[in-house]
């Protein structure tokens, strides 16, 4: 009895221990792990289900096309995360109806966006031959023209919705929004189930339930959290004012190219791996990026509060908590370095027990992938320290670096060593990154930054 509540003592008193600030990211950190382990585990069951629907070369070709579709996300010109900081900011000196005026705007210019993007998508689909695109049978273009169409559909109203997500973790409450992408997967494994008894595989069907079953659940949650909790920041027409786009936009436009230059460092992949080597090759890729993705996973849930919690001290300069907070972040950054090697390690082993026989992963992408991970959290740390307190110059001009290095680096490596070279590109960049994030942060800390490294 007293061996259980002991523990239990010891976890409690661990949460409430520190700055509030501290309490609160170690309280939803918490429960966000709670939450993504269980989506991880419906992610993990939803794979092999979907792969047992549809055939790994179909697979291939939903994956690949799914993420050119995603490339539009960023037409949302970085407002995101400009309205990120500035809600943080406001809120952080209690401006509530300045923050309330930002999020009514950003919906508004948004949901302008998002329709022009709509109608000319309308407009140009029927001329695109997507069989050549994805490097497809030529018999699959009609089907592929429409499944475009439904993804894109659906994309353009998570578009918008997901703005509610922005809106909790720039009030440092992630876990509420982490609960979004859990019921969506839990849904979206439960319909594909009923299609697996009820269907032959077929592509289309499984786009409509993989569309919808997000915007359902972004729906319903924006539909409570503007009623409840977050009524006060309910966005409203009355509220909505063009004024205020230019801050949103000044600081939204520069993380914007920043998301711009992720498309060309790190979803090109997919495209790339398509051209070079065909569909079939993307699903054992994928499959290896889902599994060493789960340390983006875990670490990026650890991470999310961060964001908005540097703003909030950077405004009310507490730079005695932040150093103390990155001081803890790296060490767990090694241990997130001894976890990823047992997982290359066991790494056969977990795929023949996830996925089976069907697919083959070669070592060589496992152990880029695991590499690319293991850099991908550390910059984590320094770029979410520098995108809350937005300077992010020197972020923006390497990631137009990036842009215009990364594809013909993965084509030229991945012509010279296969698949894996095309990873490979993502990791060289990856770790330069590594090297100038860490000399940015100490300078602009120890209040030495001058320049492009002070912007």
């Amino acid at each position: 009895m007293n061996g259980s509540v002991e523990p239990l003592g010891f976890i409690k008193a661990f949460l409430n221990k520190g700055h509030s600030r501290s309490i609160n990211a170690k309280k939803n950190i918490l429960a966000s792990f709670a939450i993504r382990g269980c989506n991880i585990l419906v992610t993990l069951m939803l794979v092999p289900l979907t792969i047992h629907y549809i055939k790994p070369t179909q697979y291939g070709i939903w994956l690949t096309l799914s993420s050119i579709i995603g490339w539009f996300s960023f037409f949302d010109i970085g407002l995101g995360n400009g309205l990120r900081n500035k809600f943080a900011e406001a809120v952080a000196k209690g401006e509530h109806e300045q923050a309330r005026i930002y999020v009514s705007t950003t919906y508004a210019i948004l949901a302008s966006i998002i329709s022009v993007a709509l109608l000319l998508f309308f407009a140009i689909n029927p001329f695109l031959n997507w069989s050549k695109i994805l490097n497809t049978p030529p018999e699959m273009a009609r089907e592929l023209s429409l499944l475009a169409m439904i993804i894109f559909v659906f994309f353009s109203m998570q578009f918008v919705l997901q703005l509610i997500s922005t809106v909790l973790q720039a009030n440092q409450q992630p876990a509420k929004a982490s609960l979004f992408g859990f019921f969506g997967s839990l849904f979206s494994l439960t319909v594909i189930y009923v299609l697996t008894k009820t269907t032959s595989g077929n592509l289309l069907y499984l786009g409509l339930s993989l569309g919808f079953t997000p915007v359902l659940v972004l729906t319903a949650s924006s539909l409570w959290f503007y009623t409840h909790q977050y009524k006060r920041y309910r966005p409203s027409f009355k509220y909505v004012n063009f004024s205020y786009a230019r801050g949103l936009m000044g600081l939204g436009l520069k993380f914007f190219i920043l998301q711009v230059g992720a498309i060309a460092v790190y979803e090109t992949s997919n495209l790339i791996i398509s051209q070079l080597f065909g569909p079939a090759q993307v699903t054992p890729y994928n499959i290896a990026y889902k599994y060493f993705g789960i340390i983006a996973m875990v670490f990026g849930i650890t991470m999310t509060p961060f964001w908005s919690a540097f703003t909030e001290a950077w405004v009310k300069k507490d730079f005695a908590w932040i150093r103390n907070t990155m001081r803890k972040l790296n060490l767990l950054w090694a241990l997130i370095v001894v976890v990823t090697i047992f997982m290359l390690t066991f790494s056969d082993f977990f795929f023949r027990l996830w996925v089976g026989k069907e697919v083959t992963v070669p070592i060589s992408i496992s152990l880029v992938l695991a590499a690319y991970f293991i850099i991908n959290a550390r910059n984590m740390i320094y770029m979410y320290f520098l995108n809350g307190i937005g300077k992010i110059k020197l972020q923006l001009y390497f990631s137009i670096l990036g842009m215009i290095l990364n594809v013909p680096l993965a084509v030229y490596l991945g012509k010279k060593i296969g698949v894996h070279g095309v990873i490979l590109s993502t990791l060289i960049l990856n770790s330069i990154s590594m090297v100038w994030t860490v000399i940015q942060y100490n300078k602009i800390i120890n209040n030495k930054a001058t320049g492009i490294w002070n912007q």
